[in-house]
Order: C-alpha cells, then structure tokens, then sequence
C-alpha cells in the first residue's frame, strides 16, 4: 500500500477529524478560514468550529482575480497563471492563521478547499446544445497542499456536473447534515454575493430535501458601492440604501429576466447580475439619472423582493418553519429587515442559534463535504431529484 493511502486510511479511522475549510466567494472580500473537529458522519456527523477568521485580500490580489471573474473573454495566460498562483496565496494564508493558533501542519488533518470560482456556466444559461452544465474553479489543490504540508481536498463542484447537477448549490449536503432536525421545518437562508436557501423537512427524509440559487444576493450592491466610491467594498450598515427611494420602473425592469421564470432548482451566478444587467434595467426603464442612493435602495429592494418570492412560491402550502440565515447579507439591515416585513409570521435567526458562526457557515459546510469524502458513503438523494445527485465530492492533493 502506498504510504498516501496508508495516510487517509489512519485519517480516516480517527474518531475525529481536524479540517480546514476554506471559501472565497464572489465578494472577493477575502478567504474564509475555518478550523473544525468533525466526527462521525452522514446524519451522525458531530462538528465544533474550533477556530475562525477571514484573511482580507489585498488590493492587488482582487484586482488580479477581477480582470477574470465572471467574464467571457479573457487572457487565457492569466487564468493558467492564476490557478497555481491562488493556490500558494491561499496556502499561504493559511500558514499565517495557523502561526496565529499556535498550531502546526500536522495538527491538522485535511484542507477542504473550495478555490476561487471565476466563471459559472449552467446549460440553462449558455444554451449551447453539444455542452452541458460547467463551472470552473481555480486555485489549485496540490499547490496548496505543498505549501502547506497539509493533505488537501478541492474542486468539489466538477463531481456535482459529472453526476448531473449544476454544481450548485453544495450547501444542500452540508446544510442536510448539520442542520435537519426533527422538531422544527428549516429553511437555511444563505445570502452571499448570490442568495440560495435549503429546505430541510423535520422528518429528515433526504427525497424531501430541496435547494436552489434564488438570484443577486450581495452582488450588485457590492459591485456598485465598489465603482462609485473607491476604497468601500460594501454599503456599510446600507447607510446608502437608506438615503434613496425605490425606483418602481427600474425595479420591474430589474425583475424581468428569464431566470426568474425558471423552475426551482436553478442555478446563477454574476455572469448574469452584474452591471451590466443593471445598465441594461436602467436603460430600458428610462432610468439612467437615477441618484446612485436611489439606484442602492432600489437593488437592495430587488434582492430582498427576489429572496421573499423564492420561500413563498416553495412555502405557500405551509405555515410551519424556521428561517437561519447566512452570510454577508445578515450584516445588511434593511435588507433583512424588508424580509421580515414581507413574513411577519416567519421566524428568522441566524445560524448563530444552532452554533455555527454564520460568516463561519460555507467554510464549514466544505469541511464537512471533505469529511464525507474521507469516511461518508453516498448521501442518501436519490440521482433521479434534479439538482442533487447523490455522489462524494472531492479530488484529494498529498502535500509530498
């Protein structure tokens, strides 16, 4: 047996884990790290988040990954130079937290490495007949694993199309096996740079579990604040958002693209909701002298209106759930507030109440991805739900 093997064989037959889970969303705001003990697995997968932080991305790392993010056309050099280039930064950030923890390499187990996305390409979006669902992830696995001596697990998204999905959302997986619970229906809320939920029924069945991508979570506004005033990355506490007025035109003209008409599981990402989508509303709208505090309010409205419609259309028929929420847009209160407006009657949390940091929560998600992979066996969806084929995700890259 080769010594590699031997290696995740020993991992393997821990009682528990240590593992890094790391995510880099389309924010580009920085690298959430994540160090959890996992053990167990499936439904009995016990989790503590040890240790949590987000590097921030100098100026210059998001330059160099926006010149390839989301777009069609770009300089194939950078992308190849990129994907081994990401993998040591990240790597080295690691190596950073881990001095700050007072740990060593080998006090950690397995990296779980979600890498940077830069391009997401469902076949419902590209509509090209001879190609399939696609997405493409960089920051390579075996460099960070070499710089930081550390076995690593990435690119989970490529077994997700190989078995029929679309790559996204993963957060079903996880969000399944943390999180379902017998005394209560569940809707896990993530709203990042694109907001998704996952319904999880209080009687675990996996066959009645449902996931999907809703549309712009913290995308445009991000986008927007970072074109208009250099050196904000976000309308902090939506101080903007607050000083305008929802425009009605721009905000119809906002809502009229097909993905909204598609049924629910879809996919997204800001190759479709980026400025230029909002260009294109504003023309259409006749909206183009718009002040930009009533263009923020009117996205921010855009967001929380799509996000309110997506748990309506697949609640209608019930009256019994809670919603835990996640990620960059709990942090935007009138985004949240103008959800809880719309569904009074609607508990909302945070992920904070079931004991998961909710900034923590997709870093942790990928960790427990990465668990699965070592001592899980397939999930239990059935490869006939679309969306969610039951498969173990994960290419593994040996630091030697």
């Amino acid at each position: 047996m080769h010594s590699h093997i031997q290696q995740l064989f020993d991992i393997a037959a821990k009682p528990s884990r240590k593992v890094i889970g790391l995510m880099s969303g389309t924010s580009l705001d920085g690298l959430d790290v994540a160090l959890c003990e996992l053990c167990g697995d499936g439904l009995d997968t016990g989790i503590r988040l040890l240790q949590f932080t987000t590097v921030d991305y100098a100026a210059d790392y998001k330059q160099r990954v926006k010149a390839v993010f989301s777009k069609r056309d770009v300089d194939l050099q950078a992308v190849t130079l990129l994907n081994p280039w990401i993998g040591i930064e990240h790597g080295r950030m690691i190596n950073q937290c881990l001095e700050q923890w007072q740990l060593k390499a080998a006090d950690v187990d397995i990296i779980a490495s979600h890498g940077q996305t830069i391009f997401h390409c469902p076949k419902r979006q590209h509509n090209i007949a001879e190609y399939g669902n696609a997405t493409l992830q960089i920051g390579d696995g075996d460099h960070l694993a070499v710089t930081t001596g550390i076995t690593t697990i990435s690119d989970f998204r490529q077994k997700h199309i190989a078995a029929g999905g679309e790559g996204a959302p993963l957060a079903v997986y996880g969000d399944y096996l943390l999180f379902s619970s017998r005394d209560e229906n569940r809707i896990m809320l993530n709203i990042g740079g694109i907001a998704n939920f996952t319904w999880l029924p209080q009687t675990l069945d996996a066959e009645a579990v449902f996931s999907s991508d809703i549309g712009p979570g913290n995308t445009m506004m991000d986008a927007f604040i970072q074109k208009h005033y250099p050196g904000k990355y976000f309308d902090k506490d939506s101080s903007l958002a607050k000083a305008g007025s929802v425009s009605e035109p721009l905000l119809n003209a906002l809502k009229q693209d097909g993905f909204f008409a598609l049924n629910f599981p879809k996919t997204t990402g800001p190759e479709v909701f980026n400025l230029g989508y909002l260009a294109k509303a504003q023309q259409q709208s006749g909206t183009e002298q718009l002040s930009h505090a009533d263009i923020m309010a009117t996205l921010n409205r855009f967001s929380a209106d799509m996000i309110i419609s997506a748990i309506q259309q697949t609640t209608a028929k019930l009256d019994n759930f809670v919603i835990y929420a996640s990620g960059g847009g709990i942090h935007n209160p009138l985004l949240m507030s103008q959800i809880q407006q719309a569904l009074p009657d609607v508990s909302i949390k945070t992920t904070a109440d079931l004991g998961i940091n909710p900034d923590a929560k997709e870093a942790v998600l990928f960790a427990v991805l990465a668990n699965e992979c070592l001592v899980g066996g397939k999930q239990k969806f059935s490869n006939a739900r679309e969306g969610i084929p039951g498969v173990t995700m994960g290419k593994i890259s040996f630091a030697d």
